[in-house]
């Protein structure tokens, strides 16, 4: 029997930030991943309703309102706000462990009042986690072996006995009302796992403190998302995870993957046709490495996880995405040849206009799409640049202004850092704001190469070219 993923009356859906009307109000951009949609003439008044709340939302009453809403927040066109709701609620935290008595001491103080799972995942002394995990009343396993952060969250999950799981490492600490945030998101039934922001704890007066405090790797942003393959926030980690255990039970973290195992398990999650949401409303405390090398060498890590990834979903992880016309445009721009450019751009937003033909405001909406798809394509080659193919990145940067090609590949490459500087502000000047950015892409680049090596494919360092294609109708 088909499960039904209605969602249940009353239930809060407000439009995205990220959201874009056009033409008579029907046509929409924007979504996880990005598409153009036409909506029907039967959900104009449930949109009117929606514009004017705004990040507040509706409160979905009507069939057809839930049924719109279902929609809207399945493309990723919409985002619940559902309002936090005191516990008790049905949770056990499963917490894997490997020494660092001290962080697990943490962790468990924060997680409080629930049912608590420590796997000890083999660590060479286990007494003090013992003696953390009684102090606190938490039930304890212990493997006899190390088997990596996969396995341990695997046993841990087979011993909860309650409809919901949250995953949480031993150097991280929720804050307070954590769990009120994010467990209503589980109202809608579509939702297999609700992540909250990960940020690094704060107080380091340090160069390393600074650039973490605006640019960790577990920290998602500020924005609320739907959370899946090709959009803008493609996955969640697994420091802090809520998993509904009923939709996860036979859709276990792949034991044989010491990392990116969350990348994997969102993924197939996703594939599964269910929802991962972001909730950042939820903060949870994260010990950072600030240790230079310790940093480089865990975002190098990071970078070795590609191959095996891209051999569990082939086509999902190359270094970008890219049009065959707006490549065409930016070559033309780099070799100094404006009006060729100019005419790229002009036939690529006739085509795009050609096949959006019946849908109202169809030139001006080509014409956005064609101009945002070049700047999005020239990011795109500029972080390519920085990382998958960073040694390519760093000789343009080397030659400096030379030749129109390496100029163009180093504003390509430096002009994000740049605006990334001024909108996000950190308590660092720019040029040692600009080298860690760069020294960060470059570790991570490098376990990419070192990983295609491994693997003996190069699927993670050749791009993918394509046709625009504007999208699906609805």
């Amino acid at each position: 029997m088909k499960r039904s993923f209605a969602l249940p009356e009353g239930f809060r859906v407000a439009l995205d930030s990220g959201t874009s009307f056009w033409g008579d109000g029907l046509v929409a951009t924007g979504g996880a991943p990005w598409k153009v949609v036409r909506l029907k003439e039967a959900a104009r008044p449930y949109l009117r309703e929606w514009r004017r709340a705004g990040g507040e939302g509706v409160a979905v009453s009507s069939a057809m309102g839930r049924a719109l809403g279902r929609q809207l927040l399945d493309l990723g066109f919409a985002h619940p706000v559902p309002s936090p709701r005191p516990g008790p609620h049905e949770v056990t935290v499963v917490v894997p462990a490997f020494g660092r008595a001290d962080e697990l001491e943490r962790c468990l103080a924060a997680v409080k009042g629930v049912p608590v799972v420590v796997v000890d995942d083999g660590s060479p002394d286990p007494a003090p986690l013992r003696r953390v995990a009684e102090a606190h009343g938490a039930r304890l396993e212990r493997h006899a072996v190390n088997r990596g952060p996969a396995a341990a969250r695997n046993t841990g999950l087979r011993l909860a006995r309650t409809p919901f799981v949250a995953f949480v490492d031993s150097d991280c600490r929720p804050e307070a009302g954590w769990l009120d945030v994010l467990m209503p998101h589980f109202d809608d039934p579509k939702v297999a796992a609700v992540a909250p922001r990960v940020v690094p704890e704060g107080g380091g007066a340090g160069v390393m403190a600074r650039y973490e405090a605006v640019r960790s790797a577990l920290d998602m942003g500020t924005r609320p998302a739907l959370v899946r393959p090709g959009a803008k926030l493609g996955f969640v980690p697994t420091a802090t995870l809520i998993v509904r255990v009923e939709a996860v039970a036979d859709l276990p973290f792949a034991e044989d993957m010491r990392l990116g195992e969350d990348v994997d398990f969102v993924w197939r999650l996703a594939d599964r046709g269910l929802n991962v949401r972001y909730q950042p409303e939820a903060r949870v405390a994260h010990t950072p490495r600030l240790a230079p090398a310790a940093w480089a060498r865990r975002r190098h890590e990071y970078g070795t996880s590609a191959s095996a990834l891209a051999e569990r979903h082939p086509g999902r992880l190359v270094p970008a995405h890219l049009s065959g016309w707006n490549l065409l445009t930016l070559g033309c721009l780099a070799l100094g040849r404006p009006l060729p450019a100019a005419a790229s751009t002009v036939l690529t937003a006739a085509l795009l206009d050609r096949s959006l033909s019946g849908m109202p405001g169809s030139r001006t909406l080509s014409a956005s799409v064609v101009g945002k798809g070049v700047v999005a394509d020239a990011a795109a080659l500029g972080h390519a640049l920085r990382r998958e193919w960073w040694p390519l990145g760093l000789v343009c940067l080397a030659a400096g202004g030379r030749t129109r090609l390496a100029r163009g590949a180093a504003a390509a490459m430096l002009a994000p850092i740049a605006l990334e500087w001024l909108t996000r502000r950190p308590a660092l000047d720019p040029v040692r704001y600009t080298a860690l950015r760069l020294a960060e892409d470059v570790a991570y680049g490098s376990g990419v190469t070192a990983s295609a090596l491994r693997h003996r494919s190069f699927r993670t360092l050749l791009p993918s070219v394509r046709l625009p294609r504007p999208g699906k109708r609805g």
